[in-house]
């Protein structure tokens, strides 16, 4: 909330509720999911809206339209409270237009900005959250001479302007970050870090490509039936799913099943420092390697690569190459919707193996080199969340009359 202390005394306040004028979207009788004479009309739903991604029409029949001088705020979702420009169109159920008379669009638009993190933070509802009507209508809206509107609109964009210059330099800096990590590790299994003259696509001659059946044990694991509760009450084996492999150590369960489900189902309990590497899950799961640093079982969904029988050695390098191989193993994978890796196409991996000693040279120049790019990552990751707080900052300073 304003605190009228805050505000020059020729500024008028209102209630935003008391103001704006809103009208709800509404969904469609008929949808087409292309445009024809009697569906001409563009569907302004979340895809629309955000991403200016025209995917359905109308005939505009009993719906509310929207032009592009309008401004739209997320009424339900995850987005709730996010205010932008309109796109022309018939207007989607999640989306409410706002109209403030006798107010510059872009003052409004940029004071409902101001308040979008407290709004969706405090978003109501019981699955889908969706905007609280006692918050937004009661806030205070202060209201300057329209010349005044307009100096502090302008103030506002040219200092988000130079903002966001700054941000997408950081941005930049970012992508740029990943590309080099990429290229360190390709190096690495190139033997170019260790090695002055390697001809690409030929490995240094006292290397050797292995599979990784070749090096180590390659298992997985099950999920033992939900509805057979003495299979978890009460357990005490750890047991890990995919989503755990986000991180590079996997240091607490997903959950925990019990001796019987382990006689009883296809669990292997691994040992700690097993990799485990995710065969498929959606987003950018799949592919994803990380460290036991626990015994634990896992699901059918992760490979678990150990070395009990093998030259544990070895691991710190393979994990490196599984880290490297990432987006290739992805490409590797088979599938529809949401292909997946398989036991066989793990164990099938061919993996460039150097000497020992050369394999700990890599290692430690990675290490090394790695840790740098976590530190300035680190940076990169603060001054952006640092930007996004001079944002509400600018903002808020801007409603209380601090920019004119």
């Amino acid at each position: 909330m304003i605190d009228n202390k805050n505000i020059p005394d020729h500024w008028k306040v209102v209630k935003v509720g008391d103001y704006v004028i809103s009208v709800k979207g509404k969904k469609p009788k008929q949808i087409s999911p292309v445009k024809t004479n009697e569906f001409s009309v563009p569907y302004v739903n979340i895809k629309a809206f955000e991403k200016n991604v025209i995917d359905e029409y109308t005939d505009g029949v009993g719906c509310v339209l929207c032009n592009d001088g309008d401004f739209l705020m997320v009424w339900d979702g995850s987005r709730s409270g996010y205010v932008g420009k309109a796109v022309k169109g018939a207007l989607g159920s999640t989306l409410v237009k706002l109209k403030f008379p006798n107010l510059d669009i872009n003052y409004a638009y940029y004071f409902l900005q101001s308040k979008y993190i407290e709004i969706n933070t405090r978003a109501k509802g019981v699955g889908i959250p969706h905007v609280d009507p006692n918050l937004l209508w009661n806030y205070k809206l202060p209201i300057p001479s329209l010349p005044e509107q307009l100096a502090i609109v302008s103030r506002i964009e040219e200092l988000l302007s130079d903002l966001e210059n700054g941000k997408q330099q950081l941005q930049t800096a970012q992508r740029q970050l990943k590309i080099y990590r990429q290229s360190l590790l390709k190096w690495a299994f190139e033997g170019k870090l260790t090695n002055k003259d390697v001809k690409d696509g030929v490995l240094p001659f006292d290397w050797r490509w292995v599979k990784i059946e070749d090096i180590a044990t390659v298992g997985t694991g099950a999920t033992p039936l939900k509805s057979k509760k003495e299979y978890y009450k009460d357990g005490e084996i750890a047991w890990v799913t995919s989503g755990a492999l986000n991180d590079t150590f996997v240091k607490e369960a997903t959950d925990y099943v019990t001796v019987k489900a382990l006689k009883e189902t296809n669990l292997t309990i691994y040992p700690k420092q097993t990799l485990l590497l995710a065969m498929y899950g959606e987003g950018k799961t799949r592919g994803k390697c990380s460290e036991l640093l626990i015994e634990a079982a896992t699901n059918q969904a992760i490979a678990a690569i150990h070395f009990k029988n093998h030259d544990a050695r070895l691991k710190p390098f393979l994990k490196y190459f599984l880290l490297k191989n990432y987006y290739d193993i992805r490409r590797l994978s088979s599938g529809g919707v949401q292909p997946n890796l398989n036991l066989g196409i793990v164990k099938k991996t061919l993996f460039p193996c150097p000497s020992f000693e050369e394999q700990k040279l890599i290692i430690d120049e990675l290490d090394s080199k790695l840790t740098v790019c976590d530190k300035i990552e680190e940076t990169i990751t603060q001054s952006l969340k640092q930007a996004e707080t001079l944002k509400q900052s600018i903002l808020k300073g801007a409603f209380e009359g601090k920019l004119v």
